[in-house]
C-alpha cells in the first residue's frame, strides 16, 4: 500500500484476477498458481497467496473456507449462495436471490447489526447422484 492507502495495480494481481474470473470452478490457490504460471512462469506461490489475500480484502473476490485445510476462491464477489457436493467436493454458484429479510430478522431478534450473510447448501451433485445410480444398476 502506498501512503494514501491506495493499493496499486500490479500485473500479477491483474492476471490472478483474470484467471479467477475466467472459471466457475471455485479453485484452490494451487490451481490458480498453476494457471497463472502458464502466462507468468516466474511467479511464486507466495506471490499468488499474497495477491489472493489482497484481492479478498479489496472485495474483488471471495475466499470460501469449508473447514478443510485449504480455501477455495470465487471471482464473483457479489453476494450469492453456494452448493457444496459432499462426495466430490465441487462448489457451485446457485442462481437464487439473496434473502436480505433474514438479515433484518437476525438484527431484530438478537439486537445486532448484520453486514452480510453467507449460506451454503450441502449434499450430492448431479454427477455424483448419476454415478451412484449407475453403480447401483451395475450391481443388480
Amino acid at each position: 500500500m502506498n501512503p494514501k492507502g491506495f493499493i496499486r495495480k500490479t500485473k500479477q494481481r491483474e492476471l490472478i484476477l483474470s484467471v479467477l474470473r475466467s472459471t466457475k470452478s471455485h479453485p484452490t490457490a494451487d490451481w490458480i498458481y498453476q494457471e497463472v504460471r502458464k502466462q507468468m512462469p516466474n511467479i511464486s506461490l507466495g506471490t499468488v497467496y499474497r495477491n489472493l489475500k489482497t484481492l479478498t480484502e479489496m472485495g474483488e473476490i471471495l475466499e470460501l473456507s469449508y473447514g478443510s485445510t485449504y480455501s477455495r476462491f470465487d471471482g464473483n464477489a457479489k453476494m450469492h449462495y453456494h452448493f457444496v457436493c459432499e462426495h466430490c467436493g465441487k462448489v457451485y454458484d446457485l442462481d437464487l436471490p439473496v434473502n436480505e429479510a433474514i438479515d433484518t430478522q437476525i438484527e431484530k431478534q438478537y439486537g445486532v447489526s448484520v453486514s452480510q450473510h453467507r449460506l451454503e447448501f450441502y449434499g450430492a451433485c448431479r454427477e455424483c447422484i448419476s454415478g451412484a445410480k449407475s453403480e447401483a444398476a451395475a450391481v443388480t
